[in-house]
């Protein structure tokens, strides 16, 4: 006979979700997942080990953690008190709205007008405070460059508009990445839609992907699935013929590669293994005929981060083993901060699912020190900071707790 301490998780869910009235459509709206994971799920091909994956499962079916998983650390009595203020708080103000309205009344600007180089070194120092999480001077800069570009373009000659516009797109580009990571996925959204428009504005095709490619990410975050695969996909369908050419332009195949990251990613969400390494062996093979990392339109992208990010995607698939044993093999120190934080982060991340508190904790330290602004505020690492602090009990690391205390988590 089974007893209830004997059931999987899946079959947990699955009767708790009958006796609350819940399909499992209703179940998978509750969850913002799809239908289909909801299915793997309770049939136990879509493991279930994470804190925060488990809190939401019971948050949607109306029950205790507990009732889900006997065995899961009690929870935090206390609500999780939020940062007071989000580090591009003051650019969300400054994308309200139009954005140049004063130039629709021929009101010239108390400002001088930066040349097209000037603009040039302030769009490049911009992706590198995005490229070190610098979210705080990245959002005093753009407060300023945003509405300086976007006066400059509407009374430029027209001999310079072309490429104010590519560099408009660039701008509003570093604009959505940014809030993207700060979990500010709507004003992402509206940055991202403002960069593919002046980049087609701009006549530059691959500053369109690129700002698809903001996009889809943009939609990752919101949840929006289908968009975002869209947004991915539409490229892909595009770029993938002309990278079968033996001169395809390294840009290009950069872009299709980094789509293909983006599938990966949206893959491993929904539960999807077998589609989910497809793309990563596609994006493989682009970064091994590119031969090296590159930094096209500020992806990054090349074989260090196909690596990185199939360590990503076995972590979001629950597969700790793969991605530890990845990661074992990835130098991320050639790129940017952010990326080697978010590396490290995964690296926590997996060694949360298997419950090493301390080599977890030793890799967000690690991130920490190399990106403090994103391991503050990012959703994922505060997931896994709350869930090691749980998986500590009462006997909490010193090292976790002043981190727990420096991420606002009590």
């Amino acid at each position: 006979m089974t007893t209830p301490d004997s059931r999987t998780a899946g079959q947990r869910v699955k009767e708790l979700r009958r006796a609350a009235g819940m399909s499992q459509s209703d179940l998978a709206a509750a969850m913002e997942r799809s239908e289909s994971w909801v299915s793997q799920v309770e049939r136990g091909v879509q493991p279930v080990e994470r804190l925060s994956i488990l809190q939401s499962l019971a948050d949607a079916l109306g029950v205790s953690i507990r009732e889900l998983r006997p065995d899961a650390p009690p929870a935090q009595s206390d609500p999780e008190p939020q940062p007071e203020s989000n580090d591009l708080d003051g650019l969300r103000v400054a994308l309200t709205g139009h954005p140049a309205l004063s130039s629709l009344f021929d009101q010239p600007s108390s400002e001088p007008t930066p040349t097209l180089d000037e603009f040039r070194e302030q769009i490049d120092k911009a992706w590198d405070l995005a490229h070190a999480s610098s979210h705080a001077a990245l959002s005093d800069l753009l407060v300023k460059l945003l509405p300086s570009i976007e006066g400059a373009v509407r009374s430029a000659p027209a001999g310079d508009r072309s490429e104010l516009h590519s560099l408009r797109a660039r701008a509003y580009q570093v604009a959505a990445a940014s809030f993207t990571r700060q979990d500010e996925a709507d004003a992402a959204w509206v940055a991202a839609d403002r960069a593919l428009q002046a980049a087609e504005l701009a006549g530059q095709p691959l500053e369109v992907v690129a700002s698809l490619f903001r996009m889809a990410h943009a939609f990752l975050r919101q949840r929006h699935v289908d968009q975002a695969e869209q947004a991915a996909r539409s490229a892909v369908t595009v770029l993938a013929p002309r990278a079968e050419s033996p001169t395809c332009p390294p840009e290009e195949l950069s872009l299709l590669g980094a789509m293909n990251l983006v599938l990966a990613v949206i893959n491993a969400r929904e539960g999807n293994r077998a589609q989910t390494h497809e793309h990563i062996e596609r994006a493989r093979g682009i970064a091994a005929r590119l031969g090296g990392d590159r930094n096209d339109f500020d992806t990054e992208f090349g074989p260090t981060n196909v690596e990185i990010h199939a360590v990503s995607t076995a972590v979001e698939l629950g597969d700790a083993g793969l991605a530890l044993e990845v990661a074992q093999q990835v130098d991320p120190s050639g790129l940017s901060p952010e990326r080697q934080a978010r590396f490290l982060l995964d690296v926590a991340r997996a060694h949360a699912q298997r419950r090493h508190v301390g080599e977890a904790a030793a890799a967000l330290l690690e991130a920490e020190a190399l990106a403090p602004e994103q391991i503050h505020g990012h959703h994922l690492a505060r997931d896994v900071i709350r869930e090691l602090t749980q998986l500590s009990g009462r006997r909490i690391p010193d090292s976790l707790a002043a981190l727990a205390e420096r991420s606002a988590i009590t």
